[in-house]
């Protein structure tokens, strides 16, 4: 299923398959325009619900846009804030994300989660979702007109439609009444959007067959331009390929398919063999500013380190040579991993940006040689070297 696609939009291009990294507050974290383009990043994906709060999507709209507000011109997606609606509600309540893996929920049974509703900062109902959020010190709601009101403000490029993503932990009922919500939604958010961006519809239905199959056909039977799944993935990495089996074949396969929130080196090779175009996910520079760096096969990376290492490690003291033998970034050409852990070890933001420069082009990079592996009828050749190594 894997395949090679271009997107074209408002004068922009996107190869696919392509990771998107976030860009929350209208920013890649540790790094500016130009790092982005040096790192061959063609587009970000940026968030309603942060934008609207912090610094307000109207005074985006009067700075002309994200485009010129942030300085970036490749293509910009935003999400709908419906996946705050899940990590400020029942993730924060049940303590989990979108996949809940096995030792998890092993500790579930003998400890319990909390289900205290002033654990809570966003509440749903049918009409939206309601924020209490203290970061914030006032309270806010988004509906799916008003979603697409702030997407319209952002200007961004590609918008997806306001959805309830579920926890992991939510039983089947709940996670059909959150699917039917979704549902409803998307046909508000078809009258209510901005027609000058593209927009994608959201599949939901948790770790259930019958929901996904459900979703993904009322979903594709809308004029939606391209397809996002979103919600929970299960409770393991299994569960997550089985949903992107299941809903796959069933989208329209004239429109791009985007995976919400998914961005580990091995995901991405299962994901794209499956089917899904495009990706976002915080995990280059939010693990870079933790002190770890991504490393290939041909430093050491494998499945089992999850293709990394922490700059931390005492061996690295004295270390001359760069993070990664195959990457091509300026970080690892130009500075030695006992440099880099100098600057992590006293803190210095030198080191913030500089980690996730390389971080960023690593996953940059793969995504070129996974693109050239498809165009050639290599992927499979790829993906054993990489995930079999």
């Amino acid at each position: 299923m894997a395949r090679r696609g271009v997107l074209k939009i408002n004068g922009k291009r996107l190869d696919t398959p392509a990771f998107i990294p976030v860009a929350t507050l209208a920013s890649v974290r540790g790094l500016d325009g130009r790092d982005l383009k040096e790192v061959g990043v063609q587009a970000v994906i940026a968030n309603t619900y942060h934008l609207h709060m912090k610094p307000g999507d109207e005074l985006v709209r009067d700075m002309g846009g994200l485009h010129r507000f942030m300085s970036f011109d490749g293509i910009i997606f935003t999400d709908s804030g419906g996946f705050q609606a899940f990590s400020l509600g029942f993730g924060m309540e049940h303590g989990v994300g979108k996949i809940a893996d096995n030792i998890f929920l092993e500790n579930l049974k003998t400890e319990g989660f909390g289900n205290s509703e002033s654990r809570k900062w966003a509440f749903v109902d049918d009409g939206g979702v309601t924020f209490h959020d203290p970061l914030y010190s006032r309270k806010s709601r988004l509906t799916p007109e008003k979603s697409m009101k702030i997407q319209s403000n952002l200007g961004s490029d590609v918008i997806f439609a306001f959805d309830e993503c579920t926890s992991p932990l939510s039983d089947y009922e709940y996670t059909r009444k959150a699917m039917e919500r979704t549902h409803r939604w998307a046909l508000r958010c078809l009258e209510a959007y901005d027609k000058k961006q593209k927009i994608f519809g959201i599949v939901q239905g948790g770790e259930y067959r019958d929901l996904r199959l459900e979703s993904a056909g009322f979903i594709s039977s809308l004029p939606f331009d391209g397809f996002g799944i979103g919600g929970s993935l299960g409770k393991s990495k299994r569960d997550m390929l089985n949903i992107l089996e299941w809903v796959i074949p069933v989208l329209d396969r004239d429109k791009p398919v985007h995976l919400l929130g998914i961005g580990g080196i091995e995901d991405i090779f299962e994901s794209v063999e499956r089917g899904i175009d495009t990706f976002d996910c915080v995990t280059p520079t939010r693990w870079a500013r933790r002190g770890v760096v991504f490393i290939s096969p041909r430093s050491g990376g494998n499945r089992e380190n999850k293709f990394r290492i922490h700059i931390k490690r005492s061996d690295f003291k004295k270390d001359s040579r760069g993070i990664d033998q195959w990457c091509d970034c300026m970080v690892c050409q130009d500075y030695s991993k006992a440099y880099l852990r100098h600057l992590f070890k006293a803190n210095e933001l030198t080191f913030f940006r500089l980690a996730s420069y390389h971080n960023l082009r690593f996953i940059m990079k793969l995504m070129e040689e996974i693109r050239e592996s498809i165009e050639s009828g290599t992927f499979s050749e790829l993906k054993k070297r990489w995930i079999e190594s």
